[in-house]
């Protein structure tokens, strides 16, 4: 989730050059210049298999969220669909706001999912992932807190799957390494709702009762097809991501400086991805439409983020997406 004071595809193989479609929206892929390709990685993202999953494509549902549909089989990531307005984009932020899920929109998005992948449990990562596990019947991986969570709101224990980091998990045609990762910081270097859950609490009422509850990144990969990095907070602990080398890294905004050198040494950590999209840089209080609305101070720092991708890993392109759009790396 964002500080409280504002809001803050394929990896070079030989000389190959990367594809990236997007419905109607291919404009928004930003390329950097092209330059000489970096050793092919030796660790799991290299790994070759001889399975092959079906068509996949890449939905942004904004804020760190996303929808992978890998044939039949769909995959979630931090799904926030509800959008509920705060005033956190208004200046009159109000930690009491009550956790309305609006179920009709995100049904409307929602007509499947058999795994869903939490980052971290602030309200604008999980508090739609209970309505959506009911819904659907998905499975539910995340932190101890989102186990805990998951059973307050009701979810069945057997839906629920605690993760702290390190878990390679098989799905057939996917599979999924759990990264323990950190949530970033504000002006004050410090988190908003800090805390965990080692208990079920009540059922949560208000944004305030979803703590951060550490923080995961996720690697998805896929028979056949790329490895794709998921973050949903922008900061990283660089020795865990070691010999993940994806192709496509999903890169939380940073709302402030106090990550030092958060852009270069993440590109440095990742093996310079072949394709980087910024994520968690829209105002994500509103509806769910195309442009995605952008608050002048995030846009400045999407600005840097992407001249710092740019200047740390020159052969990486940008690719900054738009919304419920699909992408096929």
């Amino acid at each position: 989730m964002p500080n409280l004071d504002r809001r803050r595809f394929l990896r070079d193989a030989a000389a190959s050059t990367a594809l990236v479609t997007a419905g109607g929206l291919a404009s928004t892929a930003l390329a950097a210049p092209a330059r000489a390709a970096a050793p092919v990685a030796t660790g799991p993202a290299a790994a070759a298999t001889t399975r092959r999953a079906g068509r996949v494509s890449f939905r942004w549902w904004g804020t760190a969220g996303w929808r992978i549909d890998i044939g039949d089989r769909t995959v979630l990531v931090d799904p926030f669909l509800s959008r509920i307005d705060t005033g956190l984009f208004a200046g009159a932020f109000d930690p009491s706001t009550s956790l309305d899920v609006r179920a009709d929109v995100v049904d409307a998005h929602v007509d499947r999912a058999e795994t869903v992948l939490v980052t971290h449990t602030h309200w604008d990562h999980f508090m739609d992932v209970p309505h959506i596990a009911g819904r659907t019947g998905a499975r539910v991986f995340g932190t101890l807190t989102a186990y805990h969570l998951g059973l307050a709101y009701g979810v069945p224990s057997g839906q629920l799957s605690a993760v702290k980091g390190g878990e390679v998990l098989d799905f057939g045609d996917y599979t999924v390494e759990v990264v323990a990762s950190l949530h970033s910081r504000n002006a004050s270097y410090s988190v908003a709702f800090p805390g965990v859950r080692v208990d079920p609490p009540a059922k949560p009422a208000t944004i305030a009762d979803l703590p951060e509850g550490d923080t995961l990144n996720y690697v998805l990969r896929i028979a056949g097809g790329p490895s794709v990095f998921f973050m949903g907070a922008s900061d990283f602990a660089a020795r865990n991501l070691a010999g993940i080398a994806p192709d496509v890294a999903m890169v939380a905004l940073n709302s402030t400086n106090v990550t030092a050198d958060y852009v270069p040494r993440l590109m440095a950590a990742l093996d310079y991805p072949k394709v980087v999209v910024p994520v968690h840089f829209d105002t994500f209080e509103t509806e769910l439409r195309n442009p995605p609305p952008v608050a002048p101070s995030d846009r400045a720092q999407l600005d840097k983020l992407i001249a710092a991708v740019r200047e740390s890993s020159p052969r990486s392109r940008v690719l900054v997406p738009a919304y419920d759009t699909a992408y096929h790396f």
